[in-house]
C-alpha cells in the first residue's frame, strides 16, 4: 500500500460532525417529554447520546490511525467472535429482550448489540473473502455462494432474535459488496427473486410482520393498531411545513409518536426544522455517500476498495430504509437512522465504520 497523506477527507469529517451534532439537538429535543415523564430528567437520553457520541467519535479517530493490514488480519477473528455472540444472544436468561427482541447483551442500561457489530464484522471479511477469490467471483458456485452462505448465516441468527431491519441491511451491504467485486448481473438478478421470495416468506411467517405490511399500504384501516405509527409520524412530518415549527416546538414528541428519538427521529426533524432542515439532513448523508464512493474508487487495492464500498452502502442502506419508513415510503423495519437516533451500539459502531473510510482515505490514489 501506497504512503498514507497527510489528512483524512476533510469533507466526510465535516458531514460526520454536523450530523452528529444535530442528532444530539433532535436527541434531546425528541426525548425530552419522555425522559422527564419517565426518568425525571429531561436531559437522560441527551447525556447518553453526547456520551456515546463522543466515545464513537474517539474510536473513529483511533480506527482512522491504525495500519489497514490490520484489517484485513483480523477479519477472520472479528467475525468469529460476532458469530459467537450472535449465539450467546438468544440464550434465555442470558440476551436481554427488549422490544419483542432478544438482541442485547450487558446489564441493565449498559449493553450492547452483536448484531450491529456483525454488520461491521462481515464487511472486513468478505472484502478479504472476495479479493482472495476475486478469479472465481464469476462463478457462481465457487464464488457466489460461499459469500452468500456466510452473509446468510449471520443473517439467520439475527433473524432468530429477531430483527428484521438489521438483517435486511446486512444482506443489502452484502449485495452491494458482492456486485463491486464484479458478480454477473445476472446471477444477481436471479438472486434477487429468490430474496423477494424469501422476503415475502418471511412477512407471512409472522402475523406482526403482515400487519406491517397491511398498515403501510392503508395506515388508516387500523389507525390506533399496526397503523399508529405511522399515522403518527405523517401527523409530524405535515405541520413541518418549509421551515418547521421551531427547534423544541414538536407537538408529537408528547406521547404520540413512539420512539420519537430512535427510529421515528426523522420524523421529529421534519415537524421541528421543516424541508430545509430534513433536506440538509439528507444533503448531508448524500455528500457521505459521495465521497465514501470516492474512497472506493481510488482506493490502491482491492480489499480497500471493498471495505469502502461495504462501509458506504451500509451507511446508505440503513439511512435510506429509515426515512422510507418514516415517510411512509417503506413499512415499519424497527430500524435506526445512522449518527441522528438515539442508540449507543449502533452510533458507535457506525462511527467505527466511519472509521475505516477516512482511514482508507489517506491512502486515496488521488
Amino acid at each position: 500500500m501506497s504512503k498514507p497523506k497527510s489528512s483524512p477527507d476533510l469533507l466526510i469529517i465535516a458531514a460526520i460532525f454536523l450530523l452528529l451534532t444535530i442528532g444530539v439537538i433532535m436527541v434531546y429535543s425528541a426525548s425530552a417529554a419522555f425522559s422527564l415523564h419517565k426518568y425525571g430528567d429531561s436531559f437522560f437520553y441527551a447525556k447518553r447520546q453526547m456520551f456515546f457520541a463522543a466515545l464513537g467519535v474517539f474510536m473513529m479517530m483511533v480506527v482512522s490511525r491504525l495500519e489497514p493490514k490490520l484489517f484485513y488480519q483480523w477479519s477472520k477473528p472479528l467475525l468469529l467472535i460476532c458469530f459467537g455472540l450472535l449465539v450467546v444472544v438468544l440464550i434465555p436468561g442470558v440476551g436481554l429482550l427488549r422490544g419483542g427482541a432478544r438482541s442485547w447483551l450487558g446489564i441493565g442500561a449498559f449493553s450492547i448489540q452483536p448484531s450491529e457489530f456483525m454488520k461491521l464484522a462481515i464487511i472486513l471479511y468478505l472484502s478479504r473473502f472476495l479479493t482472495l477469490n476475486a478469479h472465481q467471483i464469476q462463478s457462481f458456485i465457487r464464488g457466489l455462494l460461499p459469500p452468500l452462505g456466510i452473509a446468510g448465516g449471520a443473517f439467520a441468527l439475527i433473524m432468530l432474535q429477531p430483527d428484521l431491519g438489521t438483517g435486511t441491511v446486512l444482506m443489502g451491504t452484502a449485495m452491494v459488496m458482492i456486485f463491486a467485486a464484479g458478480a454477473r448481473m445476472k446471477h444477481l438478478l436471479g438472486l434477487g427473486m429468490v430474496g423477494v421470495i424469501g422476503f415475502t416468506g418471511l412477512v407471512l411467517a409472522a402475523p406482526y410482520r403482515i400487519a406491517r405490511i397491511t398498515a403501510f399500504l392503508n395506515p388508516w384501516q387500523d389507525p390506533l393498531g399496526a397503523g399508529y405509527q405511522l399515522i403518527q409520524s405523517l401527523y409530524a412530518i405535515g405541520p413541518g411545513g418549509l421551515m418547521g415549527l421551531g427547534i423544541g416546538m414538536s407537538r408529537q414528541k408528547h406521547l404520540y409518536l413512539p420512539e420519537p428519538h430512535t427510529d421515528f427521529i426523522f420524523s421529529i426533524l421534519g415537524e421541528e426544522l421543516g424541508f430545509l432542515g430534513a433536506g440538509t439532513v439528507i444533503v448531508l448523508f448524500t455528500v457521505l455517500v459521495w465521497r465514501g464512493l470516492r474512497v472506493a474508487i481510488t482506493a490502491p487495492d482491492m480489499f480497500s476498495s471493498l471495505v469502502a464500498a461495504g462501509v458506504t452502502g451500509m451507511i446508505v442502506i440503513q439511512a435510506g430504509i429509515n426515512i422510507g419508513v418514516v415517510t411512509g415510503a417503506f413499512p415499519v423495519t424497527g430500524i435506526t437512522l445512522p449518527f441522528l437516533s438515539y442508540g449507543g451500539s449502533s452510533l458507535t459502531l457506525t462511527l467505527m465504520a466511519v472509521g475505516l473510510l477516512l482511514n482508507l482515505s489517506r491512502y486515496s490514489k488521488s
